[in-house]
């Protein structure tokens, strides 16, 4: 009878993952293992000069020294060491393996503490931030890579696996980070970086465990079957437990990150001013307090009014609770104080603050001479016309010239007018209300005035 369909696809798919006749025996992959996890002579001075270069390239920032660094590195030999001891059963491999993983560690992290004492830039790189914060993408880095590593120690055609595999998973990077904030004693480095070293051996051993029992490896003939069974235990405890932090520290990345698209979305669409344009934005999360502060450039707004405009808003680009903070007048390259709405200011900052205000100023003094200049002239021309409306309008017993702002409340725009307050004997007809107001034109020399009846 005839395979069915089904059967042909999976068997034909099943071929392309088989491994028949492409491992090398049990005993050929042991030795290999086994002659990377000694750290004497060559292999330690080769760590120690390794940990130098990487130093170099993270104080340089340069990732094509760190990726050399990492090449020539003889670290993943006791990690790969530490997953088969377990595999096997083997725990006199397995105390071997931690025994010079710990002193690999050690010397490498006081060769780059040592490093960065004596070195005279000890400005903080990317490259050296990003060993700070381990997530969950690390945790799954190292597995990955610690199980490509292990397939390529167990096969024929072992290619250029394994210095990928140092490559990808960075381990000489954390420990050069952990030497960086001992150096400058900044604890939180030193943590971050030895927390991410951490990540990477466990997962990596974590992984070589795997791959160990997925190819069948045989134990050791004298295993305590008891012992093997707890040590197993611990692996899986110690695998979940390193993980859990990685967990927590990828949630604050998803959610900054979150943040901050949700602020970019904001600015874009609602932060647009006709004179004046965000120069600079910087969104961030303290202390679990959201920030969101932009540098204006152009015709200075009064804060207040921003606030009050942009606050209603935040709450749908899920920003509501977040701080704003405005800086105006002063460099682009400046940064507030966090939480606080001020910066210090350098005399150049102050200066240009003092001219803008006093520009704002100058413009509002000429605006009140105006009105001033305005007022003067209506006091002036009401007793020089009263003799001369006397005369040609005898119904007329006293009149005021003034002149006023009308606004229109469709538009909100603003336009002057010319406002003739009369008192009469009798009220005007529309005849004598045309000639006294083509006489004003003419005599006040205006196009269009407006006469109250009082």
């Amino acid at each position: 009878m005839k395979p069915n369909l089904g059967s042909r696809i999976y068997d034909f798919i099943l071929n392309y993952f088989s491994l028949s006749g492409q491992l090398v025996s049990q005993q050929e992959a042991e030795a290999n293992i086994r002659e990377g996890v000694s750290f004497k002579g060559t292999n330690i001075l080769i760590l120690i000069l390794a940990i130098l270069i990487a130093s170099l390239g993270l104080n340089t920032n340069s990732t094509a020294v760190i990726i050399g660094a990492m090449l020539i590195s003889p670290l993943m030999g006791p990690i790969i060491g530490i997953g088969l001891g377990v595999g096997i059963h083997d725990f006199e491999l397995l105390k071997r393996c931690l025994r010079n993983l710990l002193m690999a560690a050690g010397f490498s992290v006081i060769a780059a503490t040592l490093y960065f004492l004596i070195s005279p830039v000890n400005e903080q790189h990317s490259e050296l931030l990003a060993r700070t914060s381990p997530t969950i993408y690390d945790v799954l880095i190292a597995f990955v890579g610690g199980g490509a590593g292990i397939i390529a120690l167990g096969s024929t055609n072992k290619g250029n696996v394994i210095p990928g595999v140092a490559i990808a998973t960075a381990l000489m990077p954390p420990l050069c980070t952990a030497g960086y904030g001992l150096a400058t004693w900044q604890l939180n480095y030193f943590f971050g970086a030895s927390y991410l070293f951490i990540i990477n051996s466990i997962y990596i051993a974590f992984a070589t465990f795997i791959g160990v029992k997925l190819m069948k490896y045989h134990g050791v003939s004298n295993a305590d079957s008891v012992r093997a069974t707890r040590v197993r235990r611990i692996v899986y405890v110690l695998a979940i437990l390193t993980m859990l932090p990685s967990i927590y520290l990828t949630y604050g990345m998803l959610r900054q990150n979150k943040f901050v698209v949700n602020a970019d979305n904001f600015i874009h669409n609602e932060c647009v001013f006709p004179d004046t344009q965000v120069l600079n934005r910087k969104a961030y999360i303290e202390n679990g307090k959201k920030y969101l502060s932009l540098t204006l450039i152009g015709r200075t707004l009064p804060i207040d009014s921003l606030r009050e405009a942009l606050l209603p808003k935040m709450k749908f680009y899920g920003l509501q609770g977040t701080d704003l903070i405005f800086i105006q007048g002063g460099n682009p390259d400046k940064t507030p104080s966090k939480g606080t709405d001020v910066y210090s200011p350098s005399v150049d900052d102050i200066y240009r603050l003092a001219q803008a205000t006093i520009s704002r100023q100058q413009v509002r003094i000429d605006s009140l001479e105006n009105i001033i200049d305005m007022s003067r002239n209506a006091l002036d021309e009401g007793p020089e016309l009263a003799p001369e409306v006397k005369v040609l309008f005898p119904s007329v017993s006293s009149i005021g010239i003034a002149s006023t702002v009308m606004t229109n409340p469709a538009t909100q725009s603003n336009d002057t007018t010319t406002v003739a307050l009369i008192k009469v004997k009798h009220r005007f007809k529309k005849e004598e209300r045309e000639k006294l107001s083509e006489y004003l034109q003419a005599r006040l020399k205006i196009s269009e005035i407006n006469i109250v009846e009082i």
